[in-house]
This record gives structure tokens, C-alpha cells and sequence, in this order.
């Protein structure tokens, strides 16, 4: 299940616009990179909620999908007790739609399966606890506590809680009778309650949740240089920018990388780029333009003349300008 339904206030202007999960990163979605990386693990019958501008998501994904539509949000655990009737009697994977990452999703599954518990919590470390909720274990993964966004000198752990779990159908049992459900406050304090076993994975790879701007500026970076391994996604480095089909790079003064290009994009005469730079499928970069550490989101025109530095700049019409959604899926 794709957690899809949240508002995405920290990433608002944006988000004025579209649903979080529908924030670009290069080439597509973020929920698109999601999808992409279920798929090439075998998972193929995937169920999101919906909510806020839901008709954006189905517009763009369309039959990929199963999707449930909450007029009341319903917490992220409410949400996926909602969509029970589809997630059948075997584990099941839960991410968050705006999950921008790499992990082995067949390692975290078969984490499940040698731990025994009800649910597996994928954690990571990070230096600044205070943005996270972090997890507490002992000697064997077990979970044995939580804290919620402690101060670095308070916490007892550095792994954070990435929002990607496997449950077993057992977890249904510890869910309070209420509509609105979150995991962190309502299931995983009862499971600890209750003694019932659930563990961590520790992943090794990527992991952002797109949750600020700053981290959608991270992410992008991060997937332009290849720090973040997204398959079928052209990269850049400092000598070798990336231009997509349609687009040129021949009328600009300075380019200096790295540089991602996306489709269609028209750079008129006289533009400097000073890396790392993102321009989306569909841009506008008007005449002298100058653009440095900055993301230019798809569909977006920029007046010339325009100097940008360390800013994201967009304009209505970001949806229409991403490239279709032409996903093959993968048999499970």
C-alpha cells in the first residue's frame, strides 16, 4: 500500500498546486519513483489513499493502481485499515507515497519473514534527531521503544523511523476502534503494550520523505549526481550534463555542471547554469537568464533576465507538463 492521501504543508507553495505526492524529482513524481521501485521488486498489486486533489493522482497513474479515497483523512494507520479488504492474507508492504528512495524492498520482505513479528520498521541513521521520531532496540531488532523528535543530547537512538513497513494481517488486532489511526501513537504503543514481537531493518541505501523544501532540494540533488539510485533516470556530472529529447543546451553562455535538462525545454541565448541546476520537462529559461544551485520545476517559464540562486521556482500548469506515466509493469 501507498500511503497517498496527506496534505504536504511543509512543502507548500508547492503543494497550493498539486499533492505531495505528485512533487516532481527530475523526471517524474515522486510517487512515480515509488511505483518504479515496487514494480522492479516484484510487487505488483499496489493500493493507494487518496485525498487531497485526488483526481491529480488518478489522472496521472491511472489503472496502476486500486485507490481508496477518504473524505476524512484517516491517520496513516486508519488509512491502511481502510484498504484491508485489498491487501489479502500475506504480509504486505506499507510506503509512503513521498518516499524518495532505493532500499532493497525484497531484503526488507524477507527481514519479516526470519524475524517472525507482526510488523518490521525500516529505520536509518541520521545525525539530527530532532527532525525524526527514532526507534529503540535491543540486541536482536526487537523494538523495544520510541522517542518522538528527541534533542540530540536526549536521545537514546539515532535510527529513524522511515515510514516503511511490512505488517502481517495480525497487525489489524492491535488497532483501537477509532476512525482516525496513526501507527507511531496508536498501533506501535499497543504492540509494546501487548509484548508482541516486531523488529527493525536497517537499511543501507537511500532514504528522504520529501518532507520540506529543503529536502525536495536534497532529493533532486541527490538523484541529478546519483547518490540515489533511480533506475531510468538520465544523470549529470561536472563534465557530462544531461539534456532530454528535445531539448539543447547550444544557446547558453555558461554551463557548469552538474546539469539535468529534461524534455522539451527551451534555453535561449545568453543563459548561464552553475551546477548543480534542474530544469524540467517543458521549461522556459528566457534570455540571460543566470540559474545557480537551483531546481526549475516542469512546465515553469523564466523570464529573461531572471537570476536565481539556491531557489525552486514554478508556475500552475506542473502536471500537465510531466511526462506520461508509460510505466510496464512487472508480474508478481
Amino acid at each position: 500500500m501507498v500511503l497517498a492521501a496527506g496534505l504536504g504543508t511543509r512543502l507548500r507553495p508547492i503543494t497550493f498546486e498539486l499533492p505531495k505526492p505528485m512533487v516532481p524529482v527530475l523526471d517524474r513524481p515522486v510517487m512515480a519513483h515509488t511505483l518504479d521501485l515496487l514494480h522492479r521488486h516484484g510487487i505488483d498489486r499496489i493500493v493507494a489513499n487518496v485525498h487531497y486533489f485526488p483526481d491529480t493522482i488518478r489522472g496521472y497513474f491511472g489503472d496502476e493502481l486500486t485507490y481508496l479515497h477518504e473524505p476524512e483523512l484517516l491517520g496513516t494507520a486508519g488509512g491502511v485499515r481502510n484498504a484491508r479488504g485489498h491487501l489479502g492474507d500475506e504480509p504486505f508492504v506499507v510506503i509512503s507515497g513521498d518516499a524518495l528512495t532505493d532500499l532493497d524492498v525484497t531484503r526488507l520482505v524477507e527481514r519479516h519473514a526470519e524475524a517472525g513479528g507482526v510488523a518490521t520498521i525500516s529505520v536509518t541513521r541520521v545525525t539530527d534527531t530532532s527532525e525524526y521520531g527514532v526507534v529503540l532496540h535491543d540486541r536482536d531488532g526487537r523494538v523495544t521503544g520510541f522517542q518522538e523528535k528527541p534533542d540530540p543530547d536526549e536521545a537514546l537512538s539515532d535510527l529513524a523511523n522511515c515510514g516503511i513497513y511490512v505488517f502481517s494481517p495480525e497487525v489489524f488486532d492491535y488497532f483501537p476502534d477509532t476512525p482516525f489511526v496513526d501507527f507511531a501513537h496508536d498501533v506501535f504503543p499497543r504492540l509494546l503494550e501487548h509484548d508482541v514481537p516486531f523488529h527493525i531493518h536497517e537499511i543501507d541505501g537511500y532514504w528522504n520523505d520529501v518532507g520540506s523544501i529543503d529536502e525536495l532540494r536534497n532529493g533532486t540533488f541527490d538523484a541529478l549526481t546519483g547518490r540515489l539510485g533511480l533506475d531510468g533516470v538520465g544523470r549529470a556530472d561536472d563534465d557530462a550534463p544531461h539534456v532530454g529529447e528535445g531539448s539543447s543546451l547550444d544557446a547558453a553562455d555558461l554551463v557548469e555542471g552538474p546539469v539535468w535538462v529534461g524534455r522539451d525545454v527551451r534555453i535561449e541565448p545568453g543563459v548561464r547554469l552553475q551546477g548543480p541546476v534542474v530544469i524540467g520537462d517543458g521549461a522556459v529559461v528566457g534570455r540571460d537568464a543566470a540559474l545557480k544551485r537551483s531546481i526549475v520545476l516542469p512546465g515553469t517559464t523564466l523570464q529573461p533576465g531572471t537570476i536565481l540562486i539556491e531557489g525552486i521556482v514554478a508556475q500552475t500548469g506542473i502536471v500537465p507538463a510531466l511526462r506520461p506515466r508509460t510505466q510496464t509493469r512487472v508480474a508478481s
